[in-house]
C-alpha cells in the first residue's frame, strides 16, 4: 500500500466525521433503535457507513468489506477487505460528549495495511501504514516509554452486553486500580488505541469486541512501536474478540495479570 491511498482514504474519512459532527446536534430520540442489550444505532452510523462504503469502493474497486451496520454484504474472500466502523462511541455521541470516532482498516487476508481513527469533535486524526510508522495530523507518533504498571495510565471498557466473564474482569479491575496510576474508560475501542500508539495511554485490555473496534487501532499501536496480542499471548485480535495493547513492557505486565485471572476462562 502507498502512502497516497492513505491519504486519500483518511480524506474520505475526516470528510465523514465532519458530518457525524454536524449531525450530533440534530439527532432526536426517534432516529434511535436498539440492536441489542446496551446495543445502540442511529440513523447517523448507518447513512455515515454507507458514505464510506460507496467512497472506498469508488477508490479501490473489486475489495471486500466487514462493516458494523450491515449496509453492504459483508465479503471476507477478497484480495483487499476495509474494515468499517462508521461511529465507534454511539452512546457517547448520543448523549452529546464529544469521544466517538471514525475507524477504518484495509486488510490484505489477515495483514492490516493501513489504518485510520478520526476524533471529529477533538479534530484528532490518527493514521498508520503497514511498515510506515504512525501519525497524529501528520505528526509521527510512538508509544509511551514508561516501562512499569505503577507509572501507567491503562484504558479499558466495560462488559456492556456479555457478562460470563465479570468476575474475572472485576479481579483485573481491582489489581489495576491499586497497582497503577488510574483506569479510564472513553467508550471508544478505536480512541482508547489510538490514545495508547500516541503515548497517553501506556496499555488498553478489552474483551467482547469486534474486528471493526479494533482493526484501525492494531495497527496504530503496532506501527507506533508497541504491541499487541488477545488475553493468551496469540496474535488473534482482530477476530478474537479480546486485547491487550501498549508498549512491550507495560503490555507483558498487563498479559501477566490478566492471564491470572481469567485462569479458567482461558482454559475452557
Amino acid at each position: 500500500m502507498t502512502i497516497e491511498l492513505l491519504e486519500e482514504t483518511a480524506t474520505l474519512v475526516r470528510r465523514t466525521g465532519a458530518w457525524i459532527l454536524e449531525q450530533q446536534s440534530l439527532l432526536s430520540g426517534l432516529d434511535v433503535h436498539d440492536k441489542g442489550l446496551n446495543q445502540l444505532v442511529s440513523r447517523v452510523d448507518r447513512e455515515a457507513e454507507q458514505r464510506l462504503v460507496e467512497a472506498l469502493g469508488r477508490l479501490l474497486p473489486g475489495a471486500g468489506f466487514i462493516t458494523e451496520e450491515d449496509t453492504v454484504a459483508q465479503e471476507r474472500n477478497r484480495e483487499y477487505t476495509w474494515i468499517i466502523d462508521p461511529l465507534d462511541g454511539t452512546t457517547n455521541f448520543l448523549h452529546g460528549l464529544p469521544l466517538f470516532s471514525v475507524s477504518v482498516a484495509l486488510a490484505r487476508g489477515s495483514e492490516l495495511l493501513l489504518g485510520i481513527v478520526d476524533v471529529p469533535a477533538l479534530n484528532e486524526c490518527f493514521t498508520a501504514l503497514r511498515g510506515g510508522g504512525a501519525w497524529l495530523n501528520g505528526a509521527s507518533i510512538r508509544v509511551s516509554e514508561r516501562d512499569s504498571l505503577a507509572s501507567s495510565l491503562l484504558a479499558t471498557g466495560f462488559p456492556y452486553t456479555e457478562f460470563t466473564q465479570l468476575p474475572a474482569y472485576l479481579e483485573v479491575l481491582h489489581r489495576f486500580m491499586k497497582d497503577t496510576r488510574g483506569l479510564r474508560r472513553m467508550g471508544s475501542a478505536a480512541i482508547d488505541l489510538a490514545y495508547t500508539s500516541c503515548g497517553r495511554f501506556e496499555g488498553f485490555f478489552e474483551t467482547g469486541l469486534a474486528p471493526w473496534d479494533v482493526a484501525a487501532g492494531i495497527l496504530l499501536v503496532q506501527e507506533a512501536g508497541g504491541t499487541s496480542s488477545d488475553f493468551r499471548g496469540g496474535s488473534d485480535m482482530l477476530f478474537g474478540k479480546e486485547i491487550i495493547a501498549g508498549n512491550k513492557a507495560v503490555h507483558a505486565a498487563m498479559l501477566d495479570c490478566i492471564q491470572q485471572h481469567f485462569s479458567h476462562e482461558l482454559k475452557a
